[in-house]
């Protein structure tokens, strides 16, 4: 965590960026990073989960308040954790527990013991993260997947406590209980102190004697699961749907961590999206464009019928309300824009160019042929 960039840096926003501007930057970054343009470009592939986690912070604001305050360890309980040191600084011979009891309210992510916090009591289990690949209709429209995910589960011989039936924990007596225990360094009245895991207990406050056999006293096992996603109709390239408890077991009673899963688009052979938007380029003859035509308009929806005007210009565009990409969060629909692109045949048969040299001339385009008249007719002019 140490090492990872500011949200900010990643998105190339400002701090005070408005949520227009933070999503504008992330789409920006998500289609130029999109593991479906790199394939096995892993610096590509880096670059848009970096992405995606800025804009799951940023565009939360409560987890952007934190962010903003405290940083990256205001998001990340285990930031700076381990190591009798935060954010690679020696912290020596400081209380840490004391300093981020002040901050947090009692501890900070219970990895210090300060103000009362316990290494032993309730923890939320780890997030986990899948991605999915669905077509441009489900998205639109929404659909379930099934995903395969390997996870860790509350052992069912010991219900999570990590001692064979019939056997208890005891507590731990150096640290009585909390998982850490205090260290006092210094002298001649300079004296200070830190706190460090218990090494007896290995900072869990209890010592498992008999532990059970199947999960070897961790209380938790690891289990593969077929896990349904729903996905919301009008989700985005990028964007991520989040499972609540589908992640990791949570350790003392905790609950269990999320499941975080990143939806990616397959590209459509016809479409592009924008946002809600729909758009389509409809290829249309000289004639079509010239006298007008009935078009039939491939949507996501299926084909509708369009009555385009004589005399319609190529790059003309035009729109059909309620045809785009439902809106993911409330009621209706964008529209699709569709733009006329008229085709110049070719391979042209002769009978085909004399009747277009017919409508040049009866259009002023070209000047008519003269005709030709015979040659002893003009000697006889020049006598």
């Amino acid at each position: 965590m140490a090492d990872k960039r500011d949200y900010y840096e990643v998105l190339g926003v400002q701090k005070g960026a408005s949520d227009d501007e933070l999503k504008k930057a992330y789409r920006k970054l998500a289609k130029q990073y999109h593991p479906d343009l790199h394939p096995g470009d892993k610096e590509a592939e880096t670059k848009f989960k970096e992405a995606n986690e800025a804009y799951e912070i940023l565009s939360d604001k409560e987890k952007r308040a934190r962010y903003d305050q405290f940083g990256h360890a205001g998001i990340d309980p285990n930031f700076g954790a381990g190591g009798g040191g935060f954010g690679g600084f020696d912290m020596g011979d400081l209380d840490l527990g004391d300093i981020f009891g002040s901050f947090f309210g009692g501890g900070f992510g219970g990895g210090f013991g300060g103000g009362g916090a316990r290494r032993n009591g309730p923890q939320q289990g780890e997030s986990l993260r899948a991605n999915i690949t669905v077509t441009f209709e489900e998205a639109a429209f929404g659909c379930e997947k099934e995903i395969s995910l390997t996870r860790t589960e509350p052992c069912e011989d010991c219900r999570g406590s990590g001692c064979e039936a019939g056997t208890t924990a005891e507590t731990c007596s150096d640290c009585r209980g909390s998982g850490v225990v205090r260290i006092q360094r210094g002298g001649g009245g300079f004296a200070f102190t830190s706190t460090a895991p218990c090494s007896r207990c290995r900072g869990t406050g209890k010592l498992i004697h008999s532990p059970c056999k199947s999960c070897g006293g961790n209380g938790s096992v690891r289990k593969t699961r077929r896990i349904t996603v729903n996905i919301p109709a009008g989700i985005d390239d990028g964007q991520a749907v989040s499972l609540r408890g589908q992640g990791n077991a949570g350790k003392n009673g905790g609950p269990a961590g999320d499941l975080i899963v990143g939806v990616r688009i397959r590209p459509h052979a016809q479409f592009t999206r924008e946002g809600n938007t729909v758009l389509y380029e409809q290829k249309i003859s000289i004639t079509q464009a010239a006298l007008g035509a009935e078009l039939e308009i491939p949507t996501i929806d299926g084909k509708v019928k369009y009555d385009l005007p004589a005399g319609t210009q190529t790059g003309t565009t035009f729109r059909l309300r309620g045809k785009g990409i439902p809106n993911l969060r409330g009621s209706g629909r964008g529209d699709q824009y569709v733009t006329v692109r008229v085709v110049t045949p070719t391979n042209l048969t002769g009978k085909q160019k004399d009747a277009l040299r017919a409508f040049a001339e009866a259009t002023g385009e070209i000047a008519p042929e003269p005709e030709s008249k015979p040659l002893f007719e003009k000697r006889k002019k020049k006598k």
